[in-house]
This record gives structure tokens, sequence and C-alpha cells, in this order.
């Protein structure tokens, strides 16, 4: 069985037992947090589409941690002009663990 999820912006294709690492949500480590924007789910070969979501469906996960991703460097410069500059960004995520899906 397996479902496809969305958060942040992106989806994700999850079965029970998956660890990802996704946008920060707002939870504390060792918590338990639900996700009901399930576009589509899978059981036993059966496939149910949601329009634009499936009525009733949600994937619960625990939140395993809040970490940081690597740093993104971002460098600006217009030749011959003396123009330069340099940024960094570092995303926040949230590392999970599904536990289920129920539909």
């Amino acid at each position: 069985m397996y479902a496809v999820m969305e958060t942040g912006g992106k989806q994700y294709r999850v079965t029970a037992g998956d660890t990802l690492e996704i946008e920060k949500l707002e939870a504390a480590p060792g918590s338990t947090f639900t996700f009901d924007r399930v576009l589509l789910v899978n059981k036993d070969g059966i496939i149910t589409v949601g329009a634009p979501t499936v009525a009733g469906a949600t994937v619960v996960a625990d939140v395993v941690e809040q970490t940081l991703d690597d740093k993104k460097v971002i460098w600006k410069m217009k030749r011959r002009k003396g123009y330069h500059k340099k940024q960094g960004h570092r995303q926040k995520l949230t590392l999970i663990k599904i536990k289920e899906i129920a539909a």
C-alpha cells in the first residue's frame, strides 16, 4: 500500500516505514503529525485518485528531528562594475518517519 501526499508545495510517494526529509513543520520532535492532503492511494492494486484530494485519507507520521539542509551560496556579480554580493541560505527541514496510511 502506498500513497502520494502533498506538503510544502511538493509531492511525495510514501509507504509505511519510509523516512523523509521535508520542509519544516511546526511540530516538536517525538510528536505525531497527520497529513490530510493525500492525492492518491493504492491499496492492493485498487487506485483511488482524489479531485484534488482523497476524501477521508490521511498519512500519519512521527517527527524524528528538526534539521538544517546544506548551505547554498548565492553569488551575484556584474563584470567591470566592481559589484559583487555573496549570500548564503540554509533551508530548515523536518525528518519524519511514516507510521501508517489510513484510507
